[in-house]
């Protein structure tokens, strides 16, 4: 019988007096893990010279940067299309069973990646860490999202921000431990990146088991001792469930589509230009003039860092603060204050207002953290929660397309720049510019947001146990 499985839905609901603050820390360890996706980036150089030996003078054969980017770019498409695909099949089998199968595919794309390196063979790479390890990412990243919502009907947003969280922090753990690994292995392998994607492999599949083996559900009938729900902050709560069949036929989540979509794009502008964009403010400074290249490299990988901080920090800041502005009003402050900030960074970057400038892509970015994890929150808001794993799932397919977009307007942008003469911090201000448009956009995408219609309810009481039929 199924219910024997430990595996089963049935085996991880919670009984009575259970504490749910036990539920964030299990879902913190599969976001922490599949969060490393973020640092990705560390593996550039070294998998751009395997052959050479030597990053500044690579080899006819070395794989070129353009060729290793698309392992990050296969990841987040398939992240999207993953978490959409599997988004129902996650809300019938539980948690336990999708972060499981989250664990065995992202762990299990770094082992398939490790072979591709030893092979040198670059589609071995886009197989495992972008294919199947981005499937793993996609499961993982919705896994704990229904299970957060359902154990925390009265703080949403803390609950979802503790996790989503982990994602913005795992380059935090991920980039470092990658290069220290690298760098123990450099003797015994090219670049010793083959055995470090072995280790690090192995390292998330066991740390994934802490989330597989301690999640928990709570009954279909428990609710927060004292907990009355309120409307009072947000009139888009719903009274009623809404199937992920029938939410994608309604205009308020192809609104929120376009509000992901445009977050996204947005920050991806900054995240993608930061460290040379730094490099060119620091440079135009009077102190920055005598920096030499290396130091301005350097400054460049610690503003990065300290953007990584501020995404952290903003997934848990704004996401908490939506339990009380509520979800359209702390998007609205998004997309408005964010919509200044982009139009003011060219002027600041090329004014050499150096402070300034950290201050206003700090905020941006903790901003385009929030977003990732105001939108569950959002969704349970305007859908109920019967089905909202599956619906975010279904919503992040507009992350992969911002992943794409993104990327392809900086490149065409800076390259145009670039054409036209421009140089240093000016060749980035046409990108500031556009993503302040394309804010424009998601900001009118946000207002137009209205509570569901009563039509798209489900008919009748619902249980988890039927979340994927």
């Amino acid at each position: 019988m199924a219910n024997d499985s430990l595996l089963d839905r049935s085996r991880t609901i919670a009984g009575p007096g259970y504490n749910r603050w036990l539920v964030p820390p299990a879902a913190l360890a599969i976001h922490l893990a599949i969060g490393q996706a973020y640092a990705f980036s560390v593996f550039n150089k070294p998998l751009g010279s395997l052959i050479s030996r030597d990053a500044d003078n690579p080899a006819p054969d070395d794989w070129t940067l353009s060729q290793i980017g698309l392992t990050f770019s296969i990841a987040i498409v398939l992240l999207g299309l993953s978490a959409a695909l599997f988004g129902k099949w996650l809300e019938r089998v539980g948690p336990r069973k999708a972060m499981l199968a989250s664990s065995l595919c992202f762990g299990g794309g770094f082992l398939i990646a490790s072979l591709g390196v030893s092979m040198h063979n670059i589609w071995l790479v886009y197989f495992g860490y972008g294919f199947v390890g981005g499937i793993g990412l996609g499961i993982g990243y919705i896994s704990p999202v229904s299970t957060l919502i359902k154990w925390f009907p009265d703080r949403k947003g803390v609950a979802t921000g503790m996790a989503i969280m982990g994602f913005g922090g795992g380059a935090m753990i991920g980039s470092p431990l990658a290069t220290n690994l690298m760098a123990h292995f450099k003797d015994s392998a090219p670049q010793g990146v083959a055995p470090t994607l072995i280790v690090m492999g192995l390292i998330y599949l066991l740390f994934m088991q802490f989330g597989v083996w301690t999640i928990r559900v709570p009954a279909d009938d428990w609710k927060p001792a004292g907990y009355v729900p309120s409307t009072e902050h947000n009139a888009l709560i719903t009274t009623g469930n809404v199937s992920a069949d029938n939410a994608i036929k309604t205009p308020q989540f192809w609104l929120l589509w376009i509000v992901l979509l445009c977050n996204v794009t947005a920050g991806i502008g900054v995240l993608e230009t930061a460290s040379p964009l730094i490099q060119s403010v620091i440079s135009g400074t009077e102190k920055g003039r005598g920096m030499t290249e290396p130091a301005l490299v350097a400054a460049g990988a610690g503003f990065v860092g300290l953007l990584s901080l501020f995404n952290l920090l903003g997934r848990f800041f704004w996401s908490s603060a939506s339990d009380k502005l509520g979800r359209k009003v702390t998007y609205a402050i998004y997309f408005g204050l964010g919509i200044i900030l982009y139009a003011l960074a060219p002027t600041l970057s090329h004014n050499a207002q150096l402070a300034l400038f950290v201050v206003v892509c700090c905020v941006i970015i903790s901003m385009y953290g929030g977003g990732f994890a105001t939108v569950p929150a959002y969704l349970s808001d305007l859908f109920g929660k019967f089905q909202v794993g599956a619906i975010h799932g279904r919503l992040l397919t507009a992350w992969s397309t911002a992943a794409i977009l993104g990327h392809l307007i900086v490149s065409m942008l800076t390259e145009n720049a670039k054409a036209s003469g421009l140089t240093g911090a000016a060749t980035y201000q046409p990108v500031f510019y556009t993503m302040a448009g394309v804010l424009i956009l998601g900001l009118l995408a946000n207002l137009a947001v209205r509570p569901v219609k009563e039509q798209y309810y489900e008919k009748g009481p619902v249980t988890a146990e039927a979340g994927g039929h």
